[in-house]
């Protein structure tokens, strides 16, 4: 039995250091996109599969047996071709999707369907901080009247998609406290997000419940009817059984 794990998240890693403990060979696969990854267990490969051709070939050729798909909740062309993929070859496939985040009492969300309609509930001359990545960035060019600041880890090879925009590097994982006090100096008056669960990100979620800083939230894509699991640890019980 080999394993594929479609890697990229904090559950990916679990997943891969408890196949690694358990003996069972996988190969994790990283789409690329931050450069110098945190390296794991486990052989890994960097880079798009080069389509579904290229992906069914990689299949074949390293021998999987199985998929395990621990990639972003927000990569659902990525879930939706593997998910097909290996239905159609009836080779065994599940997801592991961690819950979404809910408000508390003491937040102030507003769910928006997509990056697109953030732009009506900006006021102009907010401070906006976009906490989505870099790869959907020109999604926001409604956004007129503001300032634009993109968390990134990696410094940027290209430049903004907008005229009053600035780059804010950093690589996770932050606290409370340094989102706190990044907010606070740059003057941030609302934050945007997308519903991706998970400890990871939630530092900035409360630090704008803190600060009493509006939150735009991108709800999630409808999920897909697969074998899906909740926990790493729920999927290393499913692959050690198969």
């Amino acid at each position: 039995m080999t394993l594929l794990l479609l890697a990229g998240t904090q559950e990916a890693k679990q997943i891969a250091w408890g196949l690694s403990d358990a003996g069972i060979p996988v190969l994790a696969s990283l789409a690329g996109a931050t450069r110098n990854p945190q390296p794991l267990p486990v052989p890994t490969r960097i880079g798009g599969f080069g389509g579904e051709d290229g992906f069914r070939s990689e299949l074949k050729a390293q021998g999987i047996t199985a998929v395990i798909d621990a990639t972003h909740p927000f990569a659902t062309e990525i879930t939706a071709r593997t998910a097909r993929i290996c239905a159609d070859i009836n080779m065994p496939y599940a997801q592991v999707l961690r819950p979404p985040w809910s408000p508390s009492a003491h937040d102030s969300w507003t769910t928006i369907d997509s990056p697109e309609d953030a732009a009506q509930h900006l006021p102009e001359g907010s401070v906006v901080f976009l906490g989505t990545g870099r790869q959907t960035l020109g999604q926001y060019a409604n956004v007129a009247g503001c300032r634009i600041l993109v968390r990134a880890i990696d410094p940027p090879d290209a430049p903004l998609p907008f005229e009053n925009g600035e780059f804010i590097i950093g690589r996770p994982p932050f606290t409370l406290d340094s989102e706190m006090a990044l907010f606070k100096q740059l003057g941030v008056t609302h934050l945007v997000v997308k519903n991706a669960g998970g400890l990871g990100g939630f530092s900035k979620l409360e630090a704008a419940r803190q600060l009493q800083i509006p939150v735009l939230m991108i709800a999630r894509p409808k999920p897909l009817d697969v074998m899906r699991f909740d926990t790493a640890q729920d999927v290393l019980l499913w692959a050690s059984e198969l």
